[in-house]
């Protein structure tokens, strides 16, 4: 009984010293708190990415999307497909891949 006592005493200022911890970490952060006016981006230019050129009759099937790159891909008017792999970045061509079918 004597040890249950003791455990619910160490308990109850473990508790009251967590709460005065936590107050004295809000009031320290709300002290120290940065008050600095965040100053505006630079106004960006639009952006113009070069346009891309597909022959005529072809289209656009699907689009993927990479950490840093986009792949298209095309059905050419012959009924070929290819994959047309775009730097986001710059809006370029990094190149193609043709797709054919295994005979």
């Amino acid at each position: 009984m004597r040890a249950l006592k003791i455990l619910v005493i160490v308990m109850g200022v473990m508790l009251v010293g967590g709460f005065v911890a936590l107050i004295i970490s809000i009031a320290y952060m709300e002290k120290h708190k940065d008050t600095t006016v965040p100053v505006p981006a630079a106004t960006r230019a639009p952006y113009a990415a070069p346009a891309i050129e597909l022959p005529a009759g072809a289209r656009i099937e699907a689009m993927a999307l990479g950490a840093d790159h986009l792949v298209l891909n095309i059905i050419m008017p012959d009924g070929n497909r290819e994959l047309l792999v775009l730097d986001l970045a710059s809006g370029r061509r990094r190149g193609t891949i043709p797709l054919r079918s295994a005979p």
